[in-house]
């Protein structure tokens, strides 16, 4: 059972975790535009989720210090992220560019029994091959965990698992949720739009950490 003194760092967790997550980024825009499918969205939140999860309790429990004397792979990683997301800001525009939704509406299906796997393994790429992800949870929130001790920490440690929980359950639904009013073609297009414009910034700003 929680005590009083292990809720301050709890709800610091919660907060600042929240706070890391909450600003429209790369995983964002994917889970909003798999919930806007109904495409496998709660399996794309879900990996999105233990991808945190496991990555805030590396840094919190000791990884922050080991990645910030790994500039090489930090580099490495950019550089790995910097591909995907021209790469997937690249589709979003082609799709926005070919403007088939109202035919991908009537076979939207048939494509969810086929798509699993792409769903999953894009997931994946967008969370650990995004550079931001590993500043976040492992430098930022890991660096914080670790001025605590003992069991503040790991109150600290499952506050903010709990932000990415609730955010990324919270979005999937919600897109599937509005999935009848946002799945109109011309809403579908301005919504690709905007992730590829996402995408691409993203991007930019990663190139511009290497020199």
């Amino acid at each position: 059972m929680l005590t009083t003194s292990l809720f301050i760092p709890l709800f610091q967790g919660l907060f600042l975790g929240a706070s890391m997550i909450l600003p429209l980024g790369a995983q964002n825009s994917h889970i909003l535009r798999q919930g806007l499918m109904r495409n496998h969205h709660f399996s794309a939140a879900t990996i999105c989720m233990l991808c945190d999860v496991m990555l805030i309790g590396i840094g919190v429990f000791g990884g922050a210090a080991l990645l910030a004397t790994s500039p090489v792979l930090l580099t490495l990683i950019t550089w790995a992220g910097i591909v995907f997301l021209l790469v997937y800001g690249g589709l979003s525009c082609r799709s926005a560019w070919q403007n088939n939704y109202q035919h991908s509406q009537a076979n939207n299906q048939d494509s969810l029994t086929q798509t699993r796997f792409l769903v999953i393994s894009t997931t994946l790429a967008v969370t650990l091959l995004n550079p931001h992800v590993y500043l976040d949870t492992v430098v930022i929130l890991g660096s914080v965990g670790g001025q605590f001790d003992g069991t503040e920490k790991i109150a600290f440690a499952f506050g903010t698992m709990l932000a990415s929980i609730i955010w990324f359950y919270s979005l999937a639904a919600a897109a599937a949720k509005l999935s009848p009013w946002l799945s109109q073609p011309k809403i579908r297009q301005i919504i690709d739009i905007l992730v590829a414009i996402v995408m691409f910034l993203i991007a930019l700003s990663l190139f511009k950490t290497l020199y």
